[in-house]
């Protein structure tokens, strides 16, 4: 594994050379202490990425979203499913006498009985709701009135219910299943901007690791020649030509950039930590001390850039766009249903039933009551043969309707739905007019740094010629130390201009990529 110096000695070496100004590594860059032990991983930004999406706490919390959505779903469609009801229910009941009429021939009057019955229940998706229900039971009873004892009984009831204005189209589940729909859609947009947001942070960490560590080599090498003439200048000392003075002002250069130096060693520790919180799930053994190495350099890649055609890309879409569209469908549901709401209230019922009887039945001689002289049977099966082939039916049909008068609950809501419908779609029109200014925007930021990589390329040349210059004039003993760490210190601050110019200039590619997809945060 090579160490980290033997890296930036051949990323610094890079840069210079894609800048025009070959660099000898091993003569130029003066090596730093051997890395530590600790695990070193080399990235590509695309490696970068991958790892982020699979790892980063924001894009793990992002994901749940779509899945309690989809529970928030299945929650609403609960509304339509079948209820089973089941009651079995025994009794007994002793009542005194107070009338000949009571119809025991002791002091009371004992009955019992057993019941069983089932139902089913359910509402309809169109707003209707039906409900069977049957019932059977086997009572037994000491009056002398009784035909039956014991008795057994059973009936079967089918009952429908319709709206047939309010809650027709649309009512409280319906709407409460459309908008959890659409909040499933918010769900999915939310991931998408969840992922496109954190692309972004990635790459543009990556970037920043990786100018860190090129602006290191040029603070380096700008180190590497204030203690270059530092020798140099005590030589000239040594053999008179030079005042003892000048020592002082070359030795304090020297401090100067050694100061440099420290500072941009932090600013790559900043970045790598910035770059590892991203991509890296912290509960790793190793989060803290795995270190980061980018393998890529920002590139300077001049992209011809369409800003209508972005800004038509970004309405069609950007995330806030499509949640602000999302959010006013589901304004226009409940608009809707508010609507709907204020109609009549016309309900259409219908019953039907069906009874049978049987058990032991007495048969009675003349007179009141009349003297038991016999009996039949009719057992169960009986009863729900009679049941089943409709022998004693009942059916009721009825409508209902009713309807407020004056102002209602109803009316005060859809008002208030049309101001929120009104509302929304004021938002949506303000929420595409800042996307295209944002598109635009980071559209002449790609323009604007495109310029800056060729501009402060050319002043980078033109530094390296004046150090070039200075040193000429400084040999010949035309010109002072001063003018040449001057020109030193040009030229770094040229270099640096250049690194931050090109890693700016990827940055608002990145921003143009991202800008089309989500909004920058």
């Amino acid at each position: 594994m090579r160490n980290r110096s033997t890296w930036r000695g051949r990323l610094l070496a890079l840069v210079l050379t894609v800048c025009g100004t070959p660099l000898s590594v091993s003569a130029q860059v003066t090596p730093l202490p051997p890395a530590s032990a600790a695990q070193v991983r080399r990235l590509t930004v695309d490696e970068a990425v991958h790892i982020a999406l699979e790892n980063n706490l924001g894009v793990q919390v992002a994901r749940l979203d779509p899945l309690i959505q989809d529970l928030s779903i299945v929650l609403a469609r609960t509304a339509w499913a079948p209820t089973l009801s089941t009651t079995f229910q025994q009794t007994s009941t002793d009542t005194p006498n107070n009338s000949f009429l009571s119809g025991a021939q002791g002091t009371k009057t004992s009955d019992s009985r057993f019941t069983t019955d089932f139902g089913l229940d359910q509402a309809l998706p169109w707003g209707g709701r039906y409900s069977l229900g049957w019932d059977g039971s086997r009572s037994t009873t000491t009056n002398i009135f009784s035909n039956f004892s014991p008795q057994l009984r059973s009936s079967l009831s089918v009952t429908y219910s319709q709206p047939l204005l309010r809650g027709y189209r649309i009512d409280a589940p319906r709407q409460q299943l459309l908008v959890s729909e659409k909040n499933r859609e918010i769900a999915d947009v939310t991931l998408r901007q969840s992922i496109v947001t954190t692309t972004r942070a990635v790459r543009n960490a990556y970037w920043s690791l990786a100018y860190a560590i090129a602006s290191l080599e040029v603070r380096q090498q700008s180190l590497d020649l204030a203690q270059e003439s530092l020798r140099n200048t005590r030589a000239r000392v040594e053999i008179g030509t030079t005042p003892p003075i000048d020592i002082v002002e070359a030795e304090a250069e020297v401090a100067q950039r050694e100061e440099a130096v420290i500072v941009a060693e932090a600013q790559i520790a900043s970045a790598e930590d910035a770059l590892r919180a991203l991509v890296y799930d912290p509960a790793m053994p190793d989060f803290w001390t795995i270190r980061l190495e980018p393998v890529e350099l920002p590139p300077f890649q001049p992209v011809p850039v369409d800003a209508e055609g972005a800004v038509r890309n970004a309405l069609d879409r950007r995330t806030d766009v499509l949640q602000a569209r999302r959010s006013l469908e589901a304004s226009d549901i409940n608009l809707r249903f508010f609507r709907n709401q204020t109609l009549p209230d016309v309900t259409a019922n219908f019953n039907y039933g069906l009874t049978g009887l049987g058990g032991t039945q007495f048969v009675r001689g003349a007179g009141f009551p009349g003297p038991i002289v016999g009996q039949t049977e009719r057992s169960f099966a009986t009863v729900l043969e009679d049941l089943f082939s409709n022998k004693f039916p009942n059916w009721t049909a009825s409508l209902n309707i009713s309807y407020p008068i004056g102002d209602s609950q109803s009316e005060v809501n859809l008002a208030r739905a049309r101001l929120q419908y009104s509302q929304a779609q004021t938002e949506l029109r303000n929420q595409e007019l800042a996307v295209a200014t944002q598109v635009r925007d980071v559209t002449r930021q790609v323009q604007t740094n495109q310029r800056r990589v060729e501009t402060t390329r050319a002043s980078r040349v033109l530094a390296e010629r004046r150090l070039e210059a200075e040193e000429r004039k400084f040999t010949a003993g035309t010109s002072t130390s001063f003018f040449v760490f001057q020109a030193q210190r040009d030229l770094a601050q040229a270099r640096n201009n250049e690194l931050q110019a090109i890693l700016d200039y990827n940055r608002s590619l990145v921003d143009f990529e991202t800008v089309q997809e989500a909004p920058l945060r």
